[in-house]
């Protein structure tokens, strides 16, 4: 089988950091190739090269289908066929989806006007043949993340010339059903003069969709293994150097039966309706369900990210109103939202900064701000969650995503919330740092902190929530505790409630 495209030597420095040492890597034509290795292994950097974002080290080479070539840049590198979907969205909120779709291509202009019917038409074609659920004229700022993801796949999938593809994360954010949706476009997109190079932290989805696996780790190129005959373990064993536990259940329990945080009835005008829970001392509360269940929305509502119009929170059995999120951060509760990038962090600030925000005051004395004490805490905590950063003083948008989302969880334990809401708290994260964020919200629970866990990934909410709640259609369908729950029940839960809701079953 030949070589569609050769990595040769491939190395990267930015200012402190070795980003890729000296790194092969080949993508045979026909092929789909996993890539794989923890966050701040050089995966993305890697792909940016390849995509003539980042500028090699001089002695690196690219070769495409036999020829050396010399990237100028992104539209160089997508003009020779090379098409990135990135892990982080790239997208215009207050632009419709057949504008983001085809934003800045020639024909989308007549003269200085966008010109609209074109847009919505081509979109619609491609949408069709495609087969995805997305209306060209939705403001994206109204769209789901897993419908921005999409969005994004068919942007990179919208140029015909793209031979090579490469997909940096993209099923993060979409359910398992959307997840075979994409599985069926990329395999629709595979012939004997294309290739791809997915990568993905959900280790069976590598087993499930690639012919060959690369490895990372630390910057340089540990090995390529044959999918069907190389078990994930051994993947595993490549990526973090160490075993990882799998089908791992909880190792703590609740540590009392007081219930530190009690919500009854509460509903929002559209999402969320009659949802009553508690969450005990100590206990691991996880939600499950498809996406658009209303698993998020409960989780705004309870922080006061968005209002909610009926319902009552009790927190340690007093009764609170919370109308904002100042209102939740006063009452201890701390919200990781799905959405770092828009919601959870400051990417132009510091990691110390990013840290230190939603507990500013600890570190004020006399209106004073303690830059010393700000940047020690942060130096712990990037020690804790093995952060991988030259510093705490770099800038949050210089880290990988999976960084990223360890400076939000750092935020919020350094306020020391009562109650700690993770909404996809390992989204983006690689198996091995994935294992000791567990342990660390294992931790957190052992120190009476009352923590809801919302997650897609079903082995995730098996793995760390003492009981489970399933939603579907804004509504708790029931609510199992880990010793009976399974995969298998927790989406017949999830899919008959959601027939249900649709009118499908009486």
């Amino acid at each position: 089988m030949t070589n569609l495209l050769e990595l040769k030597g491939i190395s990267k420095t930015f200012p402190g950091v070795k980003a890729l040492s000296d790194v092969d890597l080949d993508l045979r034509a026909g092929e789909i190739l996993g890539l794989c290795g923890e966050n701040g292994a050089g995966k993305s950097t890697l792909m940016k090269v390849l995509t003539g974002i980042h500028k090699a080290d001089p002695g690196g080479e690219i070769w495409l289908q036999g020829k050396k070539v010399d990237l100028k840049g992104p539209n160089h590198a997508r003009d020779l066929g090379l098409s990135i979907i990135h892990q982080e969205l790239n997208i215009i909120p207050d632009l419709t989806v057949a504008q983001n779709l085809y934003i800045g291509r020639a024909g989308s202009h007549k003269g200085t006007c966008i010109n609209d019917r074109k847009l919505v038409r081509n979109a619609a074609a491609l949408f069709e043949r495609l087969n995805m659920d997305l209306n060209p004229t939705d403001v994206c700022r109204d769209l789901t993340v897993a419908r921005l993801q999409m969005l994004e796949i068919a942007r990179a999938l919208s140029y015909d010339s793209t031979k090579i593809l490469v997909m940096d994360e993209p099923t993060a954010p979409l359910t398992t059903t959307e997840t075979e949706s994409l599985f069926a476009l990329v395999r629709n997109f595979i012939t004997p003069e294309t290739g791809l190079i997915f990568i993905t932290h959900r280790m069976p989805e590598l087993k499930e969709l690639t012919d060959r696996i690369s490895v990372l780790r630390d910057g340089q190129y540990v090995g390529t293994v044959e999918t069907e005959t190389t078990p994930l373990s051994e993947v595993i064993r490549l990526m973090v150097g160490r075993e990882v536990p799998a089908d791992a259940r909880p190792t703590t329990k609740p540590l009392s039966d007081e219930a530190v945080l009690k919500v009854e009835h509460l509903s929002t005008k559209k999402a969320v309706h009659d949802v009553s829970f508690e969450v005990k001392k100590g206990e691991i509360f996880g939600f499950a369900g498809l996406v658009g269940a209303g698993r998020t929305e409960v989780a705004r509502a309870l922080s006061g990210a968005d209002p909610h119009t009926s319902g009552d929170v009790y927190i340690h059995g007093k009764k609170v109103r919370i109308r904002s999120a100042a209102d939740g951060v006063k009452n201890g509760i701390g919200y990781l939202s799905e959405d770092r990038k828009q919601y959870g962090l400051l990417l132009d600030k510091t990691i110390a900064f990013n840290t230190a925000l939603a507990a500013m005051e600890q570190f004020t004395t006399a209106s004073v701000i303690s830059a010393k004490k700000i940047e020690a805490v942060a130096k712990d905590y990037v020690g804790k969650l093995r952060t991988r950063t030259p510093s705490v003083n770099v800038d949050v948008r210089s880290l990988s995503g999976g960084n990223q989302q360890k400076v939000v969880i750092a935020k919020w334990l350094a306020k020391d919330s009562d109650i700690l809401i993770f909404d996809e708290p390992t989204r983006g994260i690689d198996v091995g740092a994935k294992d000791e964020i567990y342990t660390l919200l294992e931790e957190l629970a052992q120190q009476g902190k009352a923590i809801i866990v919302i997650s897609s990934e079903l082995p995730e909410v098996l793995r760390l929530a003492n009981r489970i709640a399933v939603m579907a259609h804004g509504r708790i369908i029931g609510t199992l505790d880990n010793e009976e729950a399974t995969q298998e029940n927790i989406m017949e839960l999830a899919t008959v409630g959601q027939e249900q809701a649709n009118g499908v079953v009486a």
